[in-house]
């Protein structure tokens, strides 16, 4: 059996080319790793630091560096691992097995390529995609009504942030956060597919 491989994936900011690559568990967790894009302009680096590692992230949404801690365990294991920018809630980079990321690329490539349309139309909204959030703010208002919406640590209560292309829950007890993307259709349909939602709080002793 060959050695298990993780695929990578992140868009240049300067070139804004998607950048796919793999690399085996063995060279991940044996030392940093360096994964540049062809174009030499920006590069994704993985440090390692023992049981967990640290990656330095390009960012195409907001221009910046992005820098961000994980267990290797999540880094070498985990189906699909995902790492959002803070200003804009849209991820920036994929780690995970093949298949998944080259799905989660797709999406975001589509995203990117809406966001550079409406930006060369002059059109862009305060969302990135208007219809689909006025869904999702529609579906959580449903499930409010059902009183489907509660916390892990027990509580009922909780706040909603909307922001472009996401809308965090925020439990008004414990403070945790269960971010839902409002981008695609995808996104949509994955929140239609919830006949229920818990926020990932503490749970009562």
């Amino acid at each position: 059996m060959g050695e298990t491989t993780r695929t990578i994936g992140y868009i240049c900011p300067v070139c804004g080319k998607a950048v796919i690559v793999s690399r085996t568990e063995f060279q991940l967790a044996a030392g940093d790793s360096v994964l540049p894009c062809p174009c030499g302009k920006s590069e994704l680096t993985i440090t390692q630091l023992g049981d967990r590692c640290e990656l330095t992230v390009p960012c195409l949404f907001c221009a910046k560096d992005h820098v961000a801690a994980c267990s290797n365990d999540a880094l070498l294991h985990q189906r699909l691992l995902a790492l959002s920018c803070s200003a804009s809630g849209l991820a920036c980079c994929y780690i995970g097995e093949e298949d998944a990321v080259f799905q989660a690329m797709e999406e975001l490539e589509a995203v990117v390529d809406k966001l550079r349309l409406d930006d060369a139309m002059e059109t862009r909204g305060v969302f990135l995609d208007e219809v689909v959030m006025g869904e999702v703010l529609s579906e959580l208002k449903d499930l409010a009504a059902r009183k489907a919406i509660r916390c892990g640590c027990g509580s009922a209560d909780y706040g909603i942030k909307v922001g472009y292309s996401a809308v965090d829950l925020v439990c008004a007890r414990c403070g945790a956060t269960l971010r839902l993307n409002a981008a695609t259709p995808d996104d949509l349909d994955r929140l239609c597919a919830q006949m229920s939602l818990t926020i990932p709080g503490k749970k009562e002793l």
